[in-house]
């Protein structure tokens, strides 16, 4: 069974909403970071997701704020404008092992830089991954709704990520983004992937290279000696 390639807003609006019910873990002093990192580095897969405190000036922007990695029943929330991001973080980050999933992981990545040079490796994203399916829709909101029959409150993307204290409306929100990463990854891997255009033309390519080969090898003195030899009358068209 496949998945819808779009779904409107009305329909979203009327599912259930997903939310994580795991343990949350706020991470905004250095001495946390350790803890933290060592249980992430144990995982094989984990959710990604950014926050950055909203802009209502022109012209005016601010810091990625808000960093968190989500396992199946821990989700920490990395507080960027209290902590440095950390060699430790970046081990993660930077990890071919621990594979990352997200989406617009781009995005995410450009803020990411905005504080320190790295480079990542190992992510997912799931906008990337969606097409293979059938799913033309990009936002997490949409693709939760899609392949879980959830949809993700959008209500506190534009509070404050900088407050002295995050609420736990925000910390709920932030949590439940990266955490339903994994659970989309997770379905979409449980269906077979529809062939796209691309994949046609790339076995249309692997094709006609395998063609060009078979007629190259079919002129080696070889061949042309075995041609001979069982088939006496075979004459090649030039």
């Amino acid at each position: 069974m496949g998945f819808q390639a779009t779904i409107d807003n009305d329909s979203v609006a009327a599912m259930s909403a997903a939310r994580f019910d795991g343990k949350i873990v706020i991470v905004d002093h250095a001495d946390q970071i350790e803890a933290a990192c060592n249980d992430l580095m144990r995982c094989d897969i984990i959710g990604f997701d950014t926050e950055t405190r909203p802009s209502f000036k022109a012209g005016v922007t601010h810091k990625v704020s808000l960093l968190q990695l989500s396992t199946d029943k821990r989700c920490y929330l990395f507080r960027l404008n209290r902590i440095r991001l950390d060699n430790r973080i970046l081990k993660i980050l930077c990890s071919k092992r621990v594979m990352k999933v997200g989406a617009d992981v781009a995005g995410d990545i450009r803020s990411l830089h905005a504080l320190r040079d790295f480079k990542e490796e190992g992510f997912i994203d799931l906008q990337h991954e969606a097409p293979r399916y059938g799913i033309e829709d990009k936002s997490l909101r949409k693709l939760s709704a899609i392949v879980l029959g959830q949809r993700v409150s959008k209500a506190q993307r534009l509070s404050n990520w900088e407050a002295g204290k995050l609420t736990e409306q925000q910390c709920e929100y932030a949590a439940t983004d990266a955490w339903v990463c994994i659970r989309i990854l997770e379905a979409l891997r449980k269906t077979e992937p529809v062939a796209t255009d691309e994949d046609k033309q790339e076995k249309t390519t692997i094709t006609q290279q395998q063609l060009q080969q078979s007629e190259q090898q079919a002129d080696t003195p070889r061949h042309k000696a075995r041609r001979r030899r069982y088939y006496p009358h075979f004459k090649r068209k030039e």
